[in-house]
């Protein structure tokens, strides 16, 4: 599979504010970057530093007045579809120490509020087959609306409501999985078929050995998603962060497939 992306982002400033902007598909073992340009419109330099984890890159800008942000890429990925529910548990205890901290409760994810609902509603699963239930009860729950989302949104209030944006899917399955004791974190992602076009927030559980890329709310799947960013939730994969006030003028996010030329 390979993907087109282009990004363009366009802000105002009445007063200088430093802004971390996260766009950029990550290079990784599943998916390559064929082709990439990222242009900053900025009086100001430019600082690149690494994602969490590791993964991706992060930059460091000045809004001041204006900032204006163009990205385009060509992503090749090939990570195959995976049977979610035939993967083996892991013991907790056998969980490399890296994955330690997606176990744990987050500003968004309120994991620790969800155990009692968690072995009352799922007793008996484990592993891939607990992983699939918690996505398809999430996805079959949920409306997608964001009617009643906004920044302040948490698992636990997507829980109530029963809707939400892509961020609150992926909120409320990491915070599941984490009371169920798997690792999960979220992603920023790329991905054709999201509706409306926009940035993607998804999912990774780790089963089996490896992070296992979940998308609860069936826009995509995980062999046409390109990560961006992971994190603990919203907070660690925003593809914008602003240390002020500004005023959106345009975004656009604009993900196609490209199938019919050969790659790699």
């Amino acid at each position: 599979m390979r993907l087109s992306i282009d990004v363009h982002l366009d802000y105002g400033f009445a007063e200088p504010a430093d802004v971390l902007l996260q766009i950029e598909a990550a290079a990784m073992p599943d998916q390559w970057i064929e082709t990439e340009s990222l242009v900053i419109r900025s009086d100001h330099p430019i600082r690149a530093v690494p994602g969490e984890a590791g993964i991706g890159q992060r930059c460091w800008a000045r809004g001041e007045g204006r900032l204006v942000a163009d990205y385009h890429a060509t992503v090749a990925i090939d990570r195959p579809s995976l049977e979610l529910a035939a993967l083996p548990a892991t013991m907790v205890r056998a969980l490399p120490a890296e994955t330690v901290r997606y176990l744990l409760p987050s500003r968004y994810v309120e994991s620790d509020r969800f155990e009692h609902f968690v072995r009352g509603q799922f007793a008996g699963l484990r592993g891939g087959a607990l992983a699939a239930a918690l996505t398809d009860w999430v996805r079959e729950n949920l409306t997608y609306s964001g009617a009643v989302s906004d920044g302040h949104s948490s698992a636990l209030t997507t829980f109530a409501e029963r809707r939400g944006v892509c961020r609150d899917y992926a909120h409320l399955l990491v915070a599941l999985a984490r009371a169920a004791e798997i690792p999960a974190r979220c992603v920023g992602a790329y991905a054709p078929g999201v509706d409306p076009p926009d940035f993607h927030a998804v999912a990774e559980l780790w089963l089996d050995g490896g992070w296992r890329l979940v998308d609860p709310t069936g826009m995509a799947s995980c062999d046409d998603l390109a990560r961006v960013a992971v994190g603990l939730d919203a907070t660690e994969i925003a593809f914008m962060t602003i240390f002020g006030v500004a005023t959106l003028q345009r975004q656009t996010v604009c993900v196609r497939r490209i199938d019919d030329v050969a790659w790699r």
